[in-house]
């Protein structure tokens, strides 16, 4: 039996359920998160910093300042300081709250010599960034001002782009199937008419012929649309649907050949002289933000178990059980299931189990399943499993946790 997802609006819902809260003292657009909230946030980093590892991605950390001049070379200051927030006087110099990681991580690449054979380096950051949004705009999780941002830029030869590029959008099915997203569309970004775009148009042919060729080659459906390039290069837009039928950008791969000409970057080829990397730009899940707004919305608060703030409620029927609730509960922790125990006090035994009805798994334990270590399954999806072994419990559900399943059982229920 599969479990319903009906979208909700994430404002509304996330603030009933605890995960996240705003307050004018801190300001518009900047929402804190609450410790739910603060676990769901947590989880899914650890998700992407775990499969970028395992795709061969090295972590490093940046500023959330930079100096002026920095945004000027990239090109950020003159095709994006609207969105940018006014720069600040320190010592002399002017420094800006960065709307973007690359130009720091193209600084790290410059920092160092490079050859061929270290290509393509994988470079990845979830990291702060500063949007100066129109008050008008701002709303809950979608739109904000402090974003954490799941980033990545891979420094590579020419005939590695395409490769890269398709890696990425195989890094993003895996990351939307864990979670339960189905994209809307596939969207080819290309620039439009205006002055918003870098001037180079056989810089512009040549990243557009890759991304469409990559495209082309994938399979995935997708539709052009211009003047959703970024300023320096087009991009695969990865489009999702929220529940008000507003259509976003969740992902996105990017090829840029302007900055890394910009940074004047290099490294050394077989041949022994000077090559240009190229910058492929990706983001499996974009915004932190975005993503948790959409994943409320996209599952109502009823999160994939490995997601989920909380993945077993504990029920004691009367305070009898309680020591071995309390037992029960330190076997979850030391396998590093999230668990939290609903006793008596909390009212009836119906009660407690409709409290925690988003909660994937609610373990009854009477006094028949006391004497015998046995433990009594709810999951929340509807489905009763009979009464088995403590042991065999957390085992299955630590082995669908740890491969980020969204199934809670298997569909028959057994083990």
């Amino acid at each position: 039996m599969r479990e319903e997802t009906t979208m909700h609006d994430h404002r509304k819902l996330g603030r009933e359920l605890g995960l996240f809260d705003t307050d004018p003292l801190i300001g518009a657009g900047l929402p804190y998160w609450l410790p739910d909230g603060a676990t769901v946030r947590h989880t899914l980093e650890e998700y992407i910093r775990t499969a970028e590892r395992r795709a061969g991605y090295r972590h490093v950390y940046s500023p959330v300042l930079g100096k002026r001049e920095l945004y000027e070379i990239s090109g950020h200051w003159s095709h994006y300081s609207d969105d940018m927030f006014p720069p600040m006087d320190l010592g002399g110099e002017q420094v800006v709250l960065r709307p973007s990681l690359c130009p720091h991580h193209a600084v790290i690449y410059r920092s160092r010599a490079h050859s061929y054979r270290e290509l393509p380096l994988r470079m990845a950051e979830l990291g702060g960034m500063y949007r100066s949004e129109l008050s008008g705009v701002l709303g809950g999780l979608t739109r904000v001002r402090a974003i954490q941002l799941n980033d990545a830029h891979i420094f590579c030869t020419l005939d590695q782009v395409a490769d890269e590029a398709r890696a990425a959008l195989e890094l993003i099915r895996r990351a939307y199937e864990a979670l339960g997203i189905v994209p809307a569309r596939y969207r080819l970004s290309l620039p439009g008419p205006g002055g918003k775009y870098v001037a180079a148009p056989e810089m512009w042919r040549r990243s557009t012929a890759l991304l469409t060729d990559v495209l082309d080659h994938s399979g995935l459906p997708y539709e052009a649309a211009e003047g959703e390039a970024a300023f320096y290069g087009p991009k695969i837009d990865v489009q999702v649907v929220d529940s008000a039928g507003r259509e976003s950008t969740l992902s996105t791969v990017q090829v840029d050949f302007h900055q890394p000409e910009q940074f004047d970057l290099h490294y050394i080829g077989a041949d022994g002289a000077k090559h240009r990397p190229v910058m492929v730009h990706r983001s499996i899940i974009g915004s932190v933000e975005r993503a948790v707004a959409h994943l409320i919305e996209q599952h109502g608060g009823a999160f994939p178990a490995w997601l989920a703030p909380t993945q077993l409620v504990i029920l004691p029927i009367s305070d009898a059980e309680l020591p071995n609730a309390e037992g029960f509960a330190r076997r979850c922790a030391d396998l590093g299931l999230r668990a939290e125990i609903a006793g008596p006090e909390r009212g009836s035994l119906g009660a407690r189990i409709r409290e925690a009805r988003l909660v994937p798994y609610q373990v009854v334990i009477g006094a028949k399943e006391a004497a015998d270590d046995h433990v009594a399954v709810r999951l929340r999806d509807g489905r009763r499993l009979d009464s088995r072994p403590a042991a065999e419990v957390l085992t299955r559900i630590g082995a669908l946790v740890g491969t980020h399943r969204t199934d809670l059982w298997d569909a028959d229920g057994r083990m």
